[in-house]
């Protein structure tokens, strides 16, 4: 995609939805983790009810060790994969306390040292919870950018490196939610709403959908 196009999707995105942030309610950068490991195939909705429970008494690396993975398990029951993800969760816990004195590490790269996290959840964590520039890429942010052509790739790794590439570096974080808001409230997975898109003058879906040159 051309720059001026980027740059024009990035401002009309910027336009209708000023307020983007996260859904994910969290207190400190260690919920801000928590919550982003039970997020994975699991809605923010889902996972807010789940951790206004959990974090009562279990918000911080210490407290969450002091729950057997059976008694975790129960608390996140309703996320989906609870199994491995409350082994991450107790996992990673146990390397912030041993490896980071019970701080959750604020470089990218030791992020990705800790027990089951990924790219993408060292990608949210850095942005929100540290201010770094970083690109999470969900499932939203992987459709939308596919079919706007901001970035092309069938894996999540070369949709972010697309990206990176398209959109200002200082632009990430902001991009990111302006991204998946899009992604809930117009280019819906099943049936996007191209009619009341303001996107479509620059989106590839829209053009090949209408035979548009």
């Amino acid at each position: 995609m051309e720059q001026k196009n980027a740059q024009a999707i990035l401002n009309e995105l910027a336009n209708l939805y000023p307020d983007a942030a996260p859904a994910l309610r969290f207190g400190s950068p260690y919920e801000l983790l928590v919550a982003v490991i039970l997020s994975a195939q699991c809605t923010d909705e889902r996972v807010n009810k789940v951790t206004a429970e959990l974090f009562k008494e279990h918000n911080t690396p210490s407290a969450m060790l002091g729950l057997s993975q059976e008694e975790l398990e129960k608390y996140i029951f309703s996320c989906g994969f609870y199994r491995n993800k409350a082994a991450h969760i107790l996992s990673a816990s146990r390397d912030i306390l041993e490896r980071y004195g019970g701080e959750v590490p604020s470089e990218h790269a030791q992020l990705k040292t800790l027990a089951g996290v990924g790219q993408k959840t060292a990608n949210v964590v850095y942005a929100v919870a540290f201010g770094g520039d970083a690109i999470a890429v969900d499932t939203h942010v992987f459709r939308v950018s596919n079919r706007l052509g901001l970035a092309h790739g069938n894996t999540p790794a070369k949709v972010e490196e697309g990206l990176k590439a398209a959109i200002p570096q200082n632009m990430w974080s902001k991009a990111h939610h302006y991204l998946i808001y899009h992604g809930r409230r117009v280019c819906h997975s099943r049936k996007p709403d191209c009619a009341n898109c303001t996107l479509k003058e620059w989106c590839e879906y829209h053009k090949n959908a209408n035979n548009v040159t």
